[in-house]
């Protein structure tokens, strides 16, 4: 009497129990792909992690670099797992699956992995986990239905959709960061450039006034001259290295990639008069890799690498010269571990002044200038280093000098690289039989 006051019929009894049924036949179904999802966790990691080194320039023990992340990486296969038998609770709701999914974010964003890149990981994610489970249901003992089977197939989606958001939303928060400390850097190459524009700008307003006095003899006409002429090519290369830097912060798909031979040889050329002028020989040296370089970035550090060499160049010694390499190699850069990945080095070689000791640690400071007080008759703002510093690292790269025993000086830098055609063109090889 009770059932029927409330508004039910005798009939809808079945009807509820089918319902009821259903739900348990469901539940019992997730339960048991969950522990299968459990129990096969080390395989299925193991197979994203293959799928994923197939698509990327990384060592496949460099994915999940150290033996804490590579160990915790299953805990993703539990978050969906406990996700998939729980049906009331959130795969957020597993703060540890939370803090593994924004670790492995913070990851690939040192490992210079894009957007694109971490979703098209997760979708591998997905494949691999839906794949293992479209071979379980076909196991006669498991409980439920066809529908059954599709409503834990879309939880599965579910949860790796919540562990992708978790990853991109750490991953674009360090991006933000970055782009935050790039915009830091353009500030101050901005205030860097000012300073050097009005320094030249009022060097040759200077000079052209005192070239229109009738009372200066040839020498001095002479030295003004060549003090309009210098600081006139200091603007241009001012002018090519802002050029140079606009082509950098466009986007990547507006950049112009040439080959890294072809850079070096433009450069040589552009600086071919000055060189000539200071008796300073610059050579390319024998297999530089036919690697593609960003044109921009790679010009602009070798510029002003060579340019500076020139100008420093040692007239007390017969023979002068300048010598660019570079070399595929694995990576160092920000690891300090020689299986990181690959990076892209490039040495500039010469025999010119030797920069003193207590001068090496400031190098690449802004406007400091290694000979200001031991060499005269040199213009210079000291912004040249510091622009390939800040040109290397905004790339993701970095910026050093050596100084060998035999008194020569090496200024490099490296840039990071994933690309399967430069480790194909460089012809480097990694220990495990395939390329860098």
């Amino acid at each position: 009497m009770k059932d029927r006051d409330a508004g039910t019929r005798p009939g809808d009894a079945p009807q509820f129990a089918t319902v009821a049924s259903a739900l348990s036949t469901q539940q019992q179904l997730a339960s048991a792909l969950a522990a299968r999802l459990r129990d096969a966790r080390e395989e299925l990691v193991t197979r994203w992690l293959e799928r994923i080194s197939a698509r990327v320039e990384i060592l496949p023990g460099k994915l999940f670099p150290s033996e804490e992340l590579l160990n915790h990486v299953p805990l993703l296969i539990d978050g969906i797992a406990a996700y998939l038998d729980r049906s009331e609770d959130d795969v957020g709701s597993g703060l540890t699956v939370v803090a593994k999914a924004m670790e492995l974010g913070a990851l690939r964003h040192a490992q210079g992995f894009d957007a694109y890149e971490i979703l098209k990981e997760h979708e591998l994610l997905s494949g691999v986990v839906l794949a293992f489970l479209a071979t379980v249901v076909d196991d006669p003992e498991l409980p439920g239905t066809r529908g059954d089977t599709a409503i834990c197939f879309q939880r599965v989606g579910h949860a790796v959709d919540q562990i992708r958001q978790a990853t991109m939303t750490h991953f674009l928060r360090l991006s933000a960061e970055r782009a935050h400390e790039r915009e830091e850097r353009l500030r101050r190459f901005n205030r860097m450039v000012s300073h050097e524009l009005k320094n030249r700008v009022g060097v040759i307003r200077g000079a052209a006034t005192m070239l229109g006095e009738g009372w200066l003899d040839a020498a001095q006409r002479d030295r003004f001259i060549r003090m309009t002429v210098e600081n006139a090519d200091g603007l241009q290369r001012v002018i090519q290295n802002l050029e140079a830097l606009s082509r950098i912060e466009a986007d990547t798909r507006q950049r112009r990639n040439v080959l890294l031979p072809q850079t070096a040889t433009e450069v040589v050329r552009q600086l071919r008069a000055s060189a000539a002028a200071k008796g300073v020989s610059v050579r390319i040296a024998p297999g530089l890799p036919a690697v593609e370089v960003d044109a921009a970035a790679v010009e602009l550090c070798l510029m002003n690498y060579v340019s500076n060499a020139i100008k420093y160049s040692d007239p007390d010694k017969a023979e002068r010269w300048i010598e660019i390499t570079g070399e595929y190699r694995p990576s160092t850069i920000g690891t300090g571990d020689a299986d990181a990945g690959a990076e892209l080095v490039i040495h500039v070689r010469d025999n010119g002044r030797n920069v003193p000791e207590s001068a090496r640690a400031r190098l690449f400071e802004q406007f400091f200038r290694a000979h200001a007080e031991t060499v005269t008759g040199i213009e210079g703002t000291g912004l040249g280093l510091s622009i390939v510093r800040e040109t290397a690292e905004s790339l993701g790269g970095r910026a050093w000098a050596e100084f060998p025993e035999d008194g020569t000086t090496i200024f490099a830098f490296a840039l990071p690289s994933r690309r399967e055609e430069d480790a194909a063109a460089a012809g480097t090889r990694r220990p495990d039989g395939g390329t860098f």
